[in-house]
């Protein structure tokens, strides 16, 4: 199996027929078909099932599919990286961050790279933890800023910083008092929580104490927006960082609680596939990635611990 192959393989999954393969790739049809046909051979089995009217994944076809997206976006990668060597940096890098990264250094990293580096195109998406993370997993991201990432050996993670997590909700729903919780008595709450998942790793990373959560929750929640919307209609109160609801609890419209026996806290990570091979735009959206972090930490726009590590 070579690259070429996989490329006129991907072709015709995409394209799902010969003929519409074959002039998006300037090749005659029976010798994309050839190449096809040598590749089934190698693999000893069907990739598409023929039909009248096109051409019908099968499932090695569509697992096959899923390892050909992955490796000739690496093959591209390397090749502009290694073309632009000395060059100015370009190319392209997908980030995925989590609401709070995305709140507090998602513009200002847009800017630099806007003012400094203008072949560098920059996708930038945001989502909880646990999707940012399939996104990592499945190639389509090349960076990820999530908390609480799971031990993998696929995985490359470098901690950045340690948020102390808090109860907050309004004042009527846990309690007109800054004073710490407990949490057994945080369980006696209405408690809002994130589905299951690796999302809900981003709230608690211990397994036991995630488990008797889940089980006391009222409402199970993917949303920041719908989170915040509940907090403020008072339907419960949130596992989360003063940083999450900063301007309503600026406002006085919510209050925070700090939770104690035991503390909770929760780590954000820079994470990227440990095989990916590297590149120098994806290193240099990585270098500013961690100085913004350490930036807001620095000035006080980010109330969290930076990880020296």
């Amino acid at each position: 199996m070579d690259s070429r192959q996989l490329r006129y393989f991907a072709a015709i999954f995409e394209a799902r027929s010969l003929s519409r393969a074959s002039e998006a790739l300037h090749i005659a049809p029976s010798a994309l078909s050839h190449h096809l046909a040598n590749l089934e051979e190698e693999l000893a089995t069907a990739l598409f099932v023929r039909k009248p009217r096109g051409m019908q994944p099968t499932a090695a076809g569509e697992r096959l599919f899923g390892h050909a997206r992955v490796i000739l976006r690496a093959i591209a990668s390397a090749e502009r990286d290694v073309r632009d060597a000395g060059r100015e940096i370009s190319g392209e890098v997908a980030v995925g961050m989590a609401f709070s990264a995305v709140k507090t250094i998602g513009v200002p990293l847009l800017e630099k790279v806007a003012c400094d580096y203008p072949k560098l195109r920059l996708a930038l998406s945001e989502s909880l933890s646990g999707a940012t993370l399939m996104e990592l997993m499945a190639s389509e991201i090349d960076l990820a800023m999530v908390y609480n990432p799971p031990l993998d050996p696929r995985l490359r993670s470098q901690p950045l910083l340690e948020e102390r997590m808090v109860c907050i909700g309004r004042a009527d729903v846990i309690g007109d008092t800054e004073e710490p919780l407990a949490f057994d008595d945080l369980l006696d709450l209405p408690i809002i929580l994130l589905r299951r998942g690796n999302s809900a790793r981003a709230i608690v990373d211990d397994a036991a104490l995630l488990k008797r959560l889940e089980a006391r929750a009222r409402l199970h929640l993917n949303s920041v927006q719908a989170i915040t919307g509940s907090l403020l209609a008072g339907l419960g109160c949130v596992i989360g960082t003063r940083h999450l609801m900063r301007e309503h609890l600026e406002a006085g419209r919510l209050m925070a609680r700090p939770i104690v026996a035991p503390e909770l806290s929760r780590t954000l990570c820079l994470c990227e596939l440990s095989e990916r091979p590297a590149t120098y735009a994806r290193e240099t959206v990585r270098q500013l990635l961690m100085h913004f972090v350490l930036d807001a930490i620095a000035r006080g726009l980010w109330d969290a611990r930076a990880v020296d590590k």
